[in-house]
């Protein structure tokens, strides 16, 4: 099957449709091919009910998210930004998002000028960890504003999408969606953005290392051999789409009793530090198990945001990150 962004632009394919199913039909041991192309048209815009809209009698500009990517020539950057960083990591539930958002919000203690690119298109979180509720607007039907939240500028797919409705698209609108993501938002200037990306190594992974140029990516991990497992696999992705990786982050890598203050390694002891020394990268840090973190996100307030105890690692990592050069 072969995927077109419109109909027009399926009806010009046609001969590359014939010529793959003859190719495919010469091939030793093929019975019998069929190459369909197929295309989505542009969904008829929905009258506004009667009385509504602006006083011209037009409504406010319609901004769409999810459409295939545009053809580019190579990684580009963003214009403003300086510094992009993937946040990776290769399977999910090790805290990823998580070390995101209280990075962002610690960079940005540490005054530093952050954006909080929220890319986990199925499955976003960043508004609830930042506490951010309203809609993304457009002026124009293009540009996208970004918001505000803890003295980082963010976006997410989940501003966009009514709460609690799946997202179900498939790798060109994903791809599609990223681009305009990076691309339509009024980031502004930044010394860095962070892209908080889907666990695993899949679509937008892979779009984001070759049509982004990315400073380099941070790989984060528990301490636990079955996800350092799918850890060295994000890490052999990116070495192979030539991404630059900066370091390995140890989350959850230990819990306090705090009634008795006896120390419990839940998830193992040291598997990140010891994979970051294997493959010869900068181990970043250990972050702990820690309720505090856990309730913060929860009511979107990164436990960074703070003073406490929990907030004093993350700001020791962030101060890691800038001393590195890397944010």
């Amino acid at each position: 099957m072969i995927e077109a962004p419109s109909p027009e632009a399926a009806r010009r394919l046609e001969p590359v449709r014939a010529e793959a199913e003859a190719r495919i039909r010469a091939l030793e041991g093929v019975q019998s091919v069929s190459v369909v192309l197929t295309a989505h048209g542009p969904a008829a815009p929905a009258r506004p009910p009667q009385g509504q809209g602006t006083p011209q009698g037009q409504g406010a500009p319609a901004l769409t998210v999810g459409r295939h990517p545009t053809p580019q020539a190579g990684p580009q950057a963003v214009p403003g930004i300086d510094r992009i960083l993937a946040i990776a990591s290769g399977k999910g539930g090790v805290g990823k998002s998580t070390v995101a958002a209280n990075l962002a919000v610690a960079l940005a203690r540490e005054g530093r000028r952050v954006g909080l690119l929220d890319a986990d298109i199925h499955g976003p979180s960043q508004p609830r960890m930042m506490g951010v509720a309203r809609r993304a607007s457009s002026p124009d039907g293009q540009t996208i504003e970004p918001v505000q939240a803890h003295g980082v500028t963010m976006m997410s797919i989940g501003l966009m999408v009514d709460p609690g409705k799946a997202v179900v698209w498939r790798g060109p609108m994903l791809m599609g969606a990223l681009q305009q993501l990076l691309t339509q938002v009024a980031w502004g200037r930044l010394d860095v953005l962070l892209v908080d990306l889907p666990p695993g190594t899949g679509d937008v992974q892979l779009s984001l290392c070759q049509r982004t140029r990315l400073t380099g990516a941070i790989i984060v991990s528990t301490p636990q051999d079955v996800a350092l497992i799918d850890a060295r696999k994000a890490l052999d992705m990116f070495r192979l789409l030539g991404t630059p990786v900066l370091g390995i982050i140890e989350n959850m890598s230990g819990f306090v009793c705090p009634h008795c203050g006896q120390e419990s390694h839940i998830f193992g002891q040291g598997g990140a530090e010891a994979e970051a020394l294997r493959e010869g990268l900068p181990f970043l840090g250990r972050i702990p198990i820690d309720l505090a973190t856990r309730l913060a996100g929860d009511e979107g307030l990164p436990v960074a945001a703070g003073d406490s105890p929990a907030a004093a690692i993350w700001r020791a990592l962030a101060q890691r990150l800038v001393a590195g050069g890397m944010a």
